[in-house]
Formats: structure tokens, C-alpha cells, sequence
């Protein structure tokens, strides 16, 4: 008989079975809503190894975690990235590795990601002209995102999902034209509330703001969705069209809060472990990490019982508010995206 694995409960008695690990800070996209224009990105010695991560991955999948998502930043950019991700892909008690990207790098690696391992992507897309996508993201070429788009819906994963950051004044005008472009290239499509981390400069969050519920009237003036209990093992609502197969998802922090559910840890790339998007509650696994400077069995162990008692700050739930300045100061790519 194999050995049970633990499970990881916070003191609400969610489990929690998820870990979103950012491995880089760094990005070739600049996104409004991400960072600032001028973003002084940490030194690199202060980020985790790939090494380190590897083994945070190792721990974490021996507490209980089923899915990893991996980060950044623009995780495709960092150095020998592939190395991480064969590792994570050969944990057996990891049934779920997914990677969230801007896609500017999937034309070249999206099938050597799906024969490591990686089982679904998520690929951000806020816009479908090239005008609006460079304003938006200040930097990004919107052909070689639709190129890596393309080549990601080719190599095999399980699902390739959009993301897509809703905003007034800013693409509401084209959210259907999304939706249609998902269901021609047989990918879901998951639109997100967004979330006030950090000072991004010449952006006013409460001016954009554009809930949930109103984008779904706009693409139902189309599309009847019909709602399902899919889920994926995070905070999407996910509803379907008859005529497709492609699924419609909703991520609401502010209109339809899900922290009673919540699952979920992430691991910053300095290797801070967030108990909660909106909260600070953290733990420095770095620490522990590079107290010993090598990963002898005492220091595996020391590892993973700060986890299990870290997971214990876990608080109820965020106070996500967008009529006050930030409360978070970190930004979406110190965090994971």
C-alpha cells in the first residue's frame, strides 16, 4: 500500500492543493494594469534558482499539492527554464502543471512545454488590435502572441485557456470579438476583474473597472451561457455555449468574492509564500532554503514544516477595495500573474 500523502488545512478547514510558483519579477511586456512603465525589477541573486523552485515544487507535491501553476513576470523568458519544467512534470503526485505567459515565447516552445509535462496554458490577451494591444501592454507585438497562441492550441495540451483583463474604455468594445476568436481557434477564454496591486502609473483602476456581471451581458447579447460546475482547481466560473466547445470563464474578486473556497498558496519569486493575493500574510522559504546551501534531508524537512505551519496565517479572505489607494504595494509580477 502506498503511503498517504498529508493534506494541507488551513485553520477555516479549506485545503489546500494548489501553489502558484513565480519564477522571474521580469517581463517583455509592460501591461497597464501589471507594473509601472519604469519597473526596477529585483537583482537576481535575490530571486529563487531554478534549483530551489524545483525543490519547493518536490515539497510542496509531498504535502498534498496536486497543481502547480508556474509565473512570473514572463516565465518563457527565464534561463534554462525548460530544466524546471521536465523536473516538475516527472512529480508523480503532480496531476495538474499549468503555466500562465504572455505568449510572446510559445512559437518556439510551446510543444517542448507540452512533452514535458505541462498539461494546460494560459495565455493573456486584453486586445485583438494591434494599436489597443502595444497601448495596452506598452511593449507587446500582438502577432507573435496570436503566432504562440496558435502554436500552443497545436501541441497538445489538455486545454488552452485566454485571459483576458476586462476594462471600460479600454477594450469592452471588443470582448465579444474575444469570445468569437476563442471559439474559432477552440480554446476557452476566462475574463478577470482587475485586481488593485501596486501603483501602475497613468491608470485609474476605479475608471476601468468593469465587473463580471456586465461583461457577461454583453457577450449574452450573442451567446446564451449556460452555466456548469466545470472547474479547473482555481477561482473561474466557467459556463458553456451550446454550439461550441469552447468554455466562457468569469473571475470576480470584487463582484462575486471566492475566498470561502480559496485553495490556493503562491510562492513569490523571491520566494516569499503568500498566504493571500490581497493580504500579506507571508512566510520566507528562501530562507530556510539557503540557510544549510545544500539540500540535505534537515533542511527538506525544516522546508516543508514551515509550510505546514505557515499555511496556518492563512486569513479568511482580501480587502480588495478600488476607491482607496492600493493596499498591496507589490505589483501582479513581484506576485505572479
Amino acid at each position: 500500500m502506498s503511503e498517504k500523502i498529508p493534506a494541507l488545512i488551513d485553520k477555516f478547514g479549506r485545503e489546500i492543493n494548489y501553489a502558484r510558483i513565480s519564477i522571474t519579477d521580469r517581463c517583455d511586456f509592460r501591461c497597464v494594469y501589471c507594473m509601472s512603465e519604469d519597473m526596477k525589477f529585483e537583482p537576481r541573486n535575490e530571486l529563487l534558482s531554478l534549483e530551489e523552485i524545483a525543490q519547493i515544487g518536490t515539497s510542496l507535491s509531498e504535502l498534498g499539492v496536486r497543481k502547480l501553476r508556474i509565473t512570473g513576470g514572463e516565465p518563457l523568458g527565464r534561463k534554462n527554464v525548460m530544466w524546471l519544467f521536465e523536473h516538475l512534470g516527472g512529480l508523480e503526485n503532480i496531476r495538474d502543471l499549468t503555466i500562465t505567459t504572455n505568449g510572446s515565447q510559445l512559437p518556439k516552445m510551446a510543444r517542448a512545454l507540452a512533452e514535458s509535462g505541462v498539461t494546460r496554458v494560459n495565455i493573456s490577451l486584453d486586445s485583438l488590435q494591434p494599436e489597443r494591444f502595444k497601448r495596452i501592454t506598452r511593449t507587446g507585438d500582438l502577432d507573435k502572441v496570436l503566432d504562440g497562441i496558435h502554436a500552443a492550441a497545436d501541441a497538445g495540451f489538455k486545454r488552452v485557456k485566454l485571459n483576458t483583463v476586462a476594462m471600460k474604455g479600454r477594450n469592452d468594445d471588443e470582448l465579444l470579438d474575444i469570445v468569437d476568436f476563442a471559439r474559432n481557434t477552440g480554446i476557452d477564454v476566462v475574463f478577470i476583474e482587475e485586481m488593485p496591486l501596486g501603483n501602475t502609473s497613468n491608470h485609474d483602476r476605479q475608471e476601468t473597472y468593469c465587473s463580471s456581471d456586465e461583461v457577461r451581458s454583453i457577450i449574452e447579447q450573442k451567446y446564451e451561457l449556460i452555466a456548469t460546475t466545470e472547474n479547473t482547481g482555481g477561482p473561474s466560473r466557467y459556463f458553456r455555449m451550446s454550439d461550441s466547445d469552447s468554455r466562457i470563464g468569469f473571475i470576480s474578486p470584487h463582484s462575486h468574492n471566492f475566498c470561502e473556497s480559496c485553495n490556493r498558496v503562491r510562492i513569490t519569486a523571491k520566494g516569499l509564500m503568500l498566504l493571500c493575493l490581497g493580504q500579506e500574510h507571508s512566510v520566507d522559504l528562501r530562507e530556510v532554503l539557503r540557510e544549510q546551501g545544500h539540500a540535505s534531508d534537515a533542511m527538506i524537512e525544516q522546508l516543508k514544516e514551515v509550510i505546514t505551519k505557515g499555511i496556518d496565517l492563512k486569513p479568511l479572505g482580501h480587502d480588495f477595495d478600488l476607491s482607496e489607494q492600493p493596499i498591496i504595494m507589490r505589483h501582479m509580477n513581484v506576485t505572479g500573474g
